[in-house]
C-alpha cells in the first residue's frame, strides 16, 4: 500500500538508526493484520489513482491541500480521481484539493492549523513527529511549513490508506505515515524537534503515561504541541465521562487549562504556555459527502448547544506547547 524502502533508507542517511531499530518488522506486522481486512481492496485503488497526470501545482500551505490543476487533467481523470476517493470514505481530516477534485472532509482541520502556526517554533529544517497523525493533513502542512523530515503515526489503516493515496501522487516528499500508535515506537528516542499530539490525549487511559512517551521523543529544547479536549475550571478539577462524551465512548478524562499545565510540569516539560482555547463550531466539524456518518450536529443537546446529548459541556479544545528539558 505505501512503499517504506524510501523511509528507510532516509532513516539511514541521517543516522537515525535509534528510530529504525525494529520499525520495518513492527510496520510489516501491523500491515499483515490488514491484509485479512479491507487492505487488499485499499491497494487496488491507490494502484489505479491516474499517475499520468503531473501536477503543475503543489501547495502544502494552503487550508485545502492542493496537488494539481484541473487542467492538469481530463474530465476523465477527475472523475476517475473522484471515483476511487470516494471508495476510502470516510475522510475526517482536511480539506485536499486533489487535481480539481475537492475532498471535504468532516474536519476543517486547517482552523487548528491557523490556531497554532504563528505561535510554535519554526519547522524549516526541523525532524517532526506527528502523533495520531490521521490521513496526514497536518503532515503535510508541517512540510509546507519546511519541515526536513515529517513522520506521522495513527495505527488506524483506513487513515493510513487514505495517506498513501495522497502520497501516491507526490511520492518523492519526506512525509510518511506509519501504522502504528506511539507504544511502538522505540523508548528514549530523543530525536524530533518538534512533536504534536492533537486530538489524541483524551483517548488514552494515562495522560501522564502519555505525556512522557512524547517527552521521550524530543531532543533536548525541542517542542511539544499538544492540544485536547478541556473543561472551564481550577487546578485540579477534571472531567471524568460516566460512559459516553459526545456519543463517543473512548473518552476517559478532560482536565482543566490550570490542570492540564500542571500535569505537564510534573512530568518534567518546561516553558509551559497555554496559546489557545476554542469552543468546537459546526463549522469546524460537520458531516459531508466525504464523511456521511453522525458528527458534531449530532452529538450536542439539540435544545442546549451549549452542552452534549449526555448533557456534559459542549467541547472545547485547548492548545499548549511546552519544551523538553
Amino acid at each position: 500500500m505505501i512503499d517504506y524502502t524510501p523511509f528507510y533508507h532516509r532513516l539511514r542517511e541521517q543516522n537515525l538508526d535509534r528510530l529504525l531499530s525494529g520499525l520495518p518488522e513492527k510496520i510489516d506486522a501491523a500491515l499483515d493484520e490488514g491484509r485479512q481486512g479491507l487492505m487488499p481492496k485499499w491497494k487496488e485503488i491507490i494502484q489505479a489513482l491516474p499517475k499520468s497526470a503531473v501536477p503543475s501545482r503543489i501547495d502544502f500551505n494552503a487550508a485545502e491541500v492542493t496537488i494539481g490543476r484541473p487542467k492538469d487533467g481530463n474530465g476523465e481523470t477527475r472523475e476517475n480521481i473522484y471515483r476511487l476517493l470516494q471508495k476510502l470514505k470516510p475522510w475526517k481530516k482536511g480539506p485536499y484539493d486533489i487535481f480539481g477534485v475537492k475532498v471535504d472532509t468532516e474536519w476543517r482541520s486547517d482552523f487548528k492549523w491557523d490556531r497554532l502556526k504563528d505561535h510554535i517554533q519554526p519547522l524549516k529544517g526541523k525532524t517532526v513527529l506527528d502523533v495520531g497523525c490521521g490521513n496526514g493533513y497536518h503532515c503535510w502542512r508541517m512540510r509546507g511549513s519546511g519541515a526536513d523530515m515529517v513522520i506521522g503515526i495513527d495505527p488506524f489503516l483506513t487513515f493510513i490508506a487514505q495517506f498513501g493515496a495522497v502520497k501516491s501522487l507526490v511520492p518523492d516528499e519526506p512525509v510518511w505515515a506509519l501504522p502504528l500508535g506511539i507504544e511502538a515506537l522505540p523508548r528514549e528516542l530523543r530525536l524530533f524537534d518538534t512533536v504534536f499530539s492533537m486530538g489524541v490525549m483524551y483517548h488514552r487511559r494515562s495522560p501522564f503515561d502519555h505525556l512522557l512517551e512524547l517527552k521521550s521523543c524530543l531532543r533536548t529544547g525541542g517542542e511539544l504541541v499538544l492540544e485536547t479536549l478541556v473543561i472551564d475550571g481550577q487546578k485540579g478539577e477534571v472531567l471524568v465521562p460516566e460512559g459516553r462524551y459526545s456519543k463517543m465512548h473512548n473518552i476517559w478524562f478532560m482536565p482543566s487549562c490550570p490542570t492540564l499545565a500542571s500535569w505537564l510540569k510534573r512530568v518534567g516539560f518546561q516553558n509551559i504556555r497555554l496559546i489557545d482555547v476554542t469552543r468546537t463550531t459546526t463549522d469546524e466539524q460537520r458531516a459531508t459527502e466525504w464523511m456521511v456518518f453522525e458528527s458534531l450536529p449530532d452529538f450536542l443537546n439539540p435544545n442546549d448547544q451549549n452542552k452534549t446529548i449526555e448533557g456534559y459541556p459542549a467541547p472545547q479544545r485547548a492548545i499548549f506547547l511546552a519544551e523538553s528539558p
